[in-house]
């Protein structure tokens, strides 16, 4: 068993956002509106949650969960389900101009001042966090009852944050706080609004009869697309496993991880909810090591804008999260009518993915799995818990993520948005009729 006990131990930390608060108290509101940016100003101290476990793992088949992995297909767990409502640096939802009767005129009338606004998905439309809800709340008219003038359009994370800073989408999706960081460059600054995983949704799978415990991974290959995981990493280097000394690397083809499990390689990085779920409807066995499982940090399904576009229109920020968030509270409590919603728009586009109706319902049910378990007792599902993006960077920064160099922390969040929107029933405030 791989020691995890670096891993333990609070991560508790207290993050003054002023350059955010600066930035976003100085906007000018549309038709008078007494609104500020929900969350702006805030100080926050909280400890990070994830699970502790050994790093050993064992052969699987179907859905069984392996030592050293996150037994995700149970969505049974009652913590983060709903928080109670926490008043932030005078902004609630009722003070937006958003309450159970519906909203102001003055505050749809600044909505729909900015005009029409665009989302960017960070792969298809997939049914995951952060692209599922916003489907979702577009398909239930959601944004309309808002005053929000919104086009969805399928991309990819990694294309999206120049489109983004330059102002040619408003909103989008990030695979991870990291990845909002290695983006925060030549001039371009983001704000993240909503994370839902607190917790690395990544994983690392072996074959049938390979490694059982990282350790044994060490001179061996890895299989990457792309980039080795920050999470992956992080991990291996927690079993003494250093990146770019104790294994290799070499890039594989495709997206298909039964003929990638045929290749002379030793491991592949995989989504938690996607090529497991993959390898156990075709019958393949694997081991699996889950990142959250030893502790590592991480964070996934992340709504973002830039953090212009958020202190200027901060209405709009608020009341797209809010919509955003109606979508996931419709998401978790009926996935099947958000699954259909999300092939829908998978097909209308052209399915260039090949997303199947049982992939994309594997995908959502392990997420909300993650996303249940790594919201804290109380607290909403998708608030920012800045504790948990401090513990991903340092523990990134010691474990060699970026051997180049690491970005600048530049504290690219507003917690706070979140809770706004919420009510003392812990339901998103949201009109009647």
């Amino acid at each position: 068993m791989i020691s995890v006990n670096k891993r333990i131990g609070s991560a508790s930390a207290i993050v003054a956002l002023g350059l955010l608060a600066a930035a976003c108290g100085s906007s000018a509101t549309k038709a008078s509106t007494s609104t500020t940016v929900a969350g702006v100003a805030t100080t926050v101290a909280a400890t990070a949650t994830t699970g502790g476990g050994a790093t050993a793992s064992t052969s699987v088949g179907t859905t069984a969960a392996t030592t050293g992995s996150t037994d995700t297909t149970t969505a049974s767990t009652s913590a983060g389900t709903a928080g109670t409502a926490t008043t932030t640096a005078g902004t609630t939802g009722a003070a937006s101009g958003v309450t159970t009767t519906g909203i102001s005129d003055a505050e749809c009338a600044a909505n729909k001042a900015v005009g029409k606004i665009t989302y960017l998905s960070s792969f298809d439309f997939s049914a995951s966090a952060s692209i599922i809800d916003v489907v979702t709340a577009k398909e239930k008219g959601y944004f309309d009852k808002m005053c929000l003038d919104v086009d969805l359009k399928p991309s990819f994370s990694t294309a999206n944050y120049p489109l983004v800073a330059a102002g040619q989408a408003q909103f989008s999706s990030a695979g991870s706080y990291t990845e909002i960081l290695n983006y925060s460059k030549d001039g371009a600054a983001f704000v993240a609004l909503v994370d839902y995983g607190k917790a690395p949704i990544e994983a690392l799978i072996t074959k049938d009869g390979g490694a059982t415990e990282l350790a044994q991974l060490k001179g061996k290959t890895i299989g990457v697309k792309g980039d080795l995981p920050p999470s992956i990493v992080a991990m291996l280097a927690n079993a003494g496993l250093k990146r770019g000394t104790d294994y290799k690397e070499v890039l594989v083809d495709g997206f298909d991880p039964q003929a990638q499990l045929k290749l002379p390689i030793d491991a592949l990085p995989v989504y938690k909810s996607n090529e497991p779920g993959q390898l156990d409807r075709a019958g393949v066995k694997y081991n699996l090591f889950d990142p959250a499982k030893t502790n590592t940090p991480g964070s996934f399904g992340l709504i973002y804008t830039s953090k212009d576009y958020a202190a200027a229109h901060p209405t709009v920020v608020t009341d797209f999260t809010r919509a955003a968030l109606k979508g996931m509270e419709d998401t978790i409590a009926d996935p099947a009518v958000s699954v259909a919603f999300s092939i829908k728009l998978i097909n209308a586009a052209g399915n260039t993915n090949f997303l199947t109706q049982a992939g994309e319902t594997y995908r959502i049910t392990q997420e909300i799995g993650v996303v249940k378990a790594s919201t804290p007792s109380g607290e909403p599902v998708g608030e920012i818990d800045p504790a948990v993006f401090d513990k991903e960077y340092s523990i990134y920064v010691a474990d060699g993520v970026w051997p180049k160099g690491a970005p600048a922390d530049t504290h690219s969040y507003l917690p706070g948005v979140v809770k706004s929107v919420y009510g003392t029933d812990g339901k998103v405030i949201w009109p009647a009729s």
